[in-house]
């Protein structure tokens, strides 16, 4: 019981920085608005449109951990626990896309530059790195072992590289009146943002498509389990990760005789055991058979 309180405290304590985060990107994205509007900075208003798609991504990230938390039913027997995967895919797209259309107005401004009022500018940026990097600093922990918080994370770090970007745009901007970095600086920033977004992208797209996480090799599997006395052949696979806490195994076990109930609950739990400490794999359902006639391939296309 004393561990299932510390996990719902640190669910809750998830939940607390997410929001302080949500509310300080709402005032930087207000902030930076207006700034980029009186400026004229686009590499301002582009920071603005990234913090702009951080609130989103985090509001996102934040419904989905609550949703991860209701229990399942009848009509929803894993419950809501693959909602923190799509709202990290929903996260990686936005970057992409945000990205793309930076690098269009920063193609614009480039062939029509204009003068910025950098001052403005950089203080806003100075703001701007503040507010996020003590967002980053909340998230970090958790963003380690858990997509959606990693998806949120990585708005919030590239929103703060950013606004550094934005900062030394300003400032080069200030002193030697080079009004086109501030294109070339919205250009470098969505290159980082497809950078970063891609490969949450991929990887949150696997997820959701149920393949073999990447750690695991299944006939390394097969191997494993086929060390067992009274066991033929495994085969008929499926592994997967519901969440980034859950791994899923289903398979088909032929055996070599005609064992007792009781005796595959023993192999069973070998099996359960094995799985967990050299795969971490920790659900395992495995349909025993004898002498039945279908095909032993071990993936086999239904």
């Amino acid at each position: 019981m004393a561990h299932d309180h510390s996990h719902h405290h640190h669910k809750d304590m998830k939940d607390r920085n997410l929001l302080i985060s949500i509310l300080l990107n709402i005032v930087i994205t207000a902030a930076q608005v207006v700034g980029g509007l009186i400026s004229g900075s686009l590499s301002l208003l582009s920071d603005a449109l990234h913090n702009f798609s951080d609130v989103l991504s985090l509001i996102v990230s934040f419904v989905a951990s609550k949703l991860s938390k209701q229990k399942a039913s009848i009509h929803r027997t894993f419950g809501y626990k693959r909602a923190e995967i799509l709202a990290a895919f929903i996260n990686a797209s936005t970057l992409v896309i945000v990205a793309v259309l930076l690098i269009i107005e920063a193609y614009k401004r480039f062939r029509n530059p204009q003068e910025i009022e950098s001052g403005l500018v950089i203080w806003l940026a100075v703001l701007a790195i503040a507010a996020n990097g003590f967002s980053v600093l909340l998230l970090k922990k958790d963003s380690e072992n858990n997509m959606n918080m990693r998806s949120a994370y990585l708005h919030l770090l590239t929103d703060m590289l950013a606004s550094v970007a934005v900062l030394v745009g300003g400032l080069l901007m200030k002193y030697f009146e080079w009004f086109w970095v501030d294109s070339l600086l919205t250009f470098l920033i969505a290159i980082y943002l497809i950078w970063v977004g891609y490969d949450l992208l991929v990887k949150s797209s696997k997820m959701l498509m149920l393949f073999t996480p990447e750690h695991i090799n299944i006939k390394d599997v097969v191997r494993v389990v086929h060390q067992i006395p009274k066991v033929n052949r495994l085969h008929h696979i499926h592994i997967w990760g519901l969440n980034d806490d859950e791994l899923h195994l289903e398979a088909h076990l032929d055996f070599k005789e005609d064992i007792t109930i009781s005796e595959f609950d023993v192999i069973l739990h070998q099996i359960e055991k094995l799985l967990h400490d050299e795969f971490a794999i920790n659900h395992v359902n495995i349909q025993p058979e004898f002498n039945k006639e279908d095909p032993k391939e071990i993936i086999v296309q239904d």
